[in-house]
């Protein structure tokens, strides 16, 4: 398992030298939507409204953090499942997304998208979110306000650790590993 420091914007040159079982320490911006603003997001692309940022090699972390206590930035910031943005993904990775960050499988249509379109999946780990918490360097809600913990926020982050479990290639990491305990 090779460890890789990456920086936003993860320009596609960089998603192709990714491979599944990669580690890798993200460092720059990213953005957070769940389910409610991914949906948004598509219904707003369809009435001809621009999206809320500049999906162009963007990375989307899966995530609905807690409220901050006093004097943090942001509350407990874990993953979450993966594959209830997987009906809204295909349209973004069709604009430019490079990078998507949750937990669990997704479904064959994102995967063949992100071989058509140049993006990586990273699996962040789950019950891990104080500790992903704390490579937050900033949190600032841009769009969608009134979903709360589902509004979309600007993080800033160094080193938030994750692993390329789905790489541009194909190569599925819950695949490969499967196999090799499979008797």
């Amino acid at each position: 398992m090779k460890e890789i420091h990456i920086n936003t914007p993860l320009k596609k040159e960089i998603v192709k030298k990714l491979v599944a079982g990669d580690r890798v320490y993200i460092t720059g911006e990213i953005y957070t939507a769940r389910d409610a603003a991914h949906k948004r997001m598509i219904e707003g692309m369809k009435n001809g409204q621009e999206l809320p940022f500049d999906i162009e090699n963007a990375i989307i972390y899966y995530v609905g953090p807690c409220p901050p206590k006093p004097g943090q930035i942001i509350g407990s910031a874990g993953p979450t499942t993966s594959y209830r943005m997987d009906d809204y993904t295909v349209p973004l990775l069709k604009l430019g997304l490079s990078g998507m960050i949750g937990k669990g499988e997704r479904s064959p249509i994102v995967k063949e998208g992100m071989k058509a379109y140049n993006a990586v999946y990273f699996t962040a780990i789950g019950g891990a979110g104080a500790l992903i918490s704390s490579t937050i360097k900033s949190s600032k809600v841009i769009a969608y306000e009134d979903l709360q913990s589902e509004a979309i926020r600007k993080l800033y982050v160094e080193n938030f650790p994750a692993i390329v479990t789905i790489d541009c290639k194909g190569r599925n990491l819950y695949e490969v590993e499967r196999e090799k305990y499979r008797i």
